[in-house]
């Protein structure tokens, strides 16, 4: 098959190679992302049950929900590599694979040690297959089918969060022959393996680039830095911050530094370093990437305080809480799909619009519910507003973050891309999660816990609106 890369592309098309199908394609990729995003947050409803039946203490219970999380984090650089150098259908075959031979294991897991190394393995799975849906996008996608494309992206970024609690609820609940937690899990591998049959069909036969370096001493000190950062902030609430978590934040910090030294010293000496210095100079990109993390900070520390506060203040079951949320994530991943079909002259400034909408909507939605009000329809419509906001500040700045980015540098943006997502969300989780619970000790009467919400949601706001300043620079860097 000829390689994608060198057909011409006209706007607002795919790249045209007969043997793809681009709608089939990007079907194929979004469900395995789906996946990914979902079991970030679907076992969560599934903890009450795994400590009945094998026993786990709280310690435990926290490693299976956050040990998916680190080793995703820390890993995602690494996979955007490795599918530059063997190719990106070939690592996302291989990642969906893992993936889904390790979801088969975490459903049948004996113990709380072995499920908690399975849960390890599998955020591994993901972080091998997820930097290469971005990666086959870029590269099958141009124009107008690419920014449609990235929408769908997107809402499948945002309706997973919110559908793993539901779905985890309704499969839990279920107690399918006795299998109690189990099938959130199992539920993954018929799925994985007709993706991997559709894979085999559809991937389009992208060679790798062998002479990309693989670049050891970066990827092992990135690495090192990334999991000593998201180590502490993933378990840091459960544990009450202990001094190691603080060691090992500053550790991160100064590894961050040393990560800077070496890759400078493989560009000097003629290699090739694992985020080369173009991508990250690409126009518009390093201030989209930080208005991005902004925005998906404070959505997932408010989806983390919103569940919180329904379940263990209101009274909520896991299921219900997850239907509550839905309308966010409706709203989000709308406005993710459509944004682009607004007049063009509102294009450049509109991360810039919605996100001021989104910070007074976080404060809106603080008032209704400061007070220990329940959830009615002004405030499931509130939601879906914060959704379209969301929705309508994110979009449009990952579209511009890979807008200049150079086909042969896609898999290294992706992987800087996805990760900066994926630690906005443990940031905003560990960080805006603190704030809400060093408010009120749950469970708690609805007025204290309604009250810590808006305390959350005017911190939430404080974040939006500093990713707002990030999409102004970068509304001026690209103009």
């Amino acid at each position: 098959m000829t390689d994608l890369q060198t057909r011409p592309r006209a706007a607002g098309r795919t790249t045209g190679d007969p043997a793809v199908r681009p709608g089939l394609l990007l079907a194929l990729i979004l469900c395995g992302q789906f996946m990914a995003v979902l079991d970030a947050s679907i076992v969560n409803v599934a903890v009450p049950t795994i400590r009945t039946d094998l026993g786990a203490s709280g310690a435990a219970l926290q490693l299976v929900i956050a040990g998916y999380s680190i080793a995703y984090a820390v890993l995602l650089i690494t996979g955007a590599r490795l599918g530059a150098r063997y190719g990106f259908s070939r690592l996302f075959q291989l990642g969906l694979a893992a993936f889904t031979a390790t979801s088969l294991a975490c459903g049948l897991a004996p113990t709380t040690g072995w499920l908690i190394a399975f849960r390890l393995l599998q955020g591994a799975g993901a972080a091998l297959m997820v930097p290469q849906v971005m990666s086959l996008l870029q590269r099958t996608f141009t124009g107008t089918a690419r920014t449609r494309a990235i929408g769908l992206y997107s809402a499948v970024l945002a309706v997973g969060v919110a559908l793993g609690q539901v779905l985890g609820g309704v499969l839990v609940s279920a107690d399918l022959f006795g299998t109690g937690w189990r099938p959130v899990f199992l539920v993954n591998v018929p799925i994985g393996l007709a993706l991997l049959a559709a894979g085999a069909r559809l991937l389009p036969r992208l060679p790798g680039d062998p002479s990309r370096g693989f670049d050891l001493p970066g990827l092992v000190v990135l690495g090192t830095a990334l999991g000593l950062l998201v180590v502490p902030l993933v378990l840091g609430n459960e544990l009450g911050w202990p001094a190691w978590g603080w060691a090992m934040l500053a550790g991160g910090v100064l590894m961050f530094g040393l990560f800077v030294v070496v890759e400078r010293g493989v560009a000097r000496r003629g290699g090739h370093p694992l985020i080369p210095g173009r991508v990250l100079r690409a126009p518009g990109l390093r201030p989209a990437a930080a208005g991005l993390f902004t925005i998906m900070a404070a959505y997932a520390g408010f989806m983390f305080a919103f569940a919180l506060h329904q379940q263990a203040a209101l009274g909520h079951s896991a299921l219900r809480a997850g239907l509550c949320s839905a309308p966010v994530a409706v709203g989000f991943g709308l406005a993710s799909l459509r944004w682009h079909r607004l007049p063009g002259r509102l294009h450049a400034v509109l991360p810039v619009l919605a996100g001021v909408l989104l910070g007074g909507g976080y404060l809106l939605l603080g008032v209704l519910l400061g007070g220990g009000a329940g959830i009615g329809a002004v405030v499931l419509a509130e939601t879906a507003a914060l959704g379209l906001a969301a929705g309508c500040a994110y979009a449009p700045l990952f579209a511009r973050a890979l807008a200049g980015v150079a086909p042969e540098d896609a898999a290294d943006a992706s992987g800087v891309t996805v990760t900066v997502l994926q630690l906005g969300q443990v940031v905003g989780v560990a960080v805006l999660g603190s704030v809400f619970l060093g408010q009120v000790d749950l469970p708690a009467p609805a007025a204290d816990s309604g009250h810590a919400l808006l305390v959350t949601l005017a911190a939430n706001a404080v974040v939006v609106l500093v990713g707002v300043g990030f999409a102004e620079r970068g509304r001026r860097v690209v103009r």
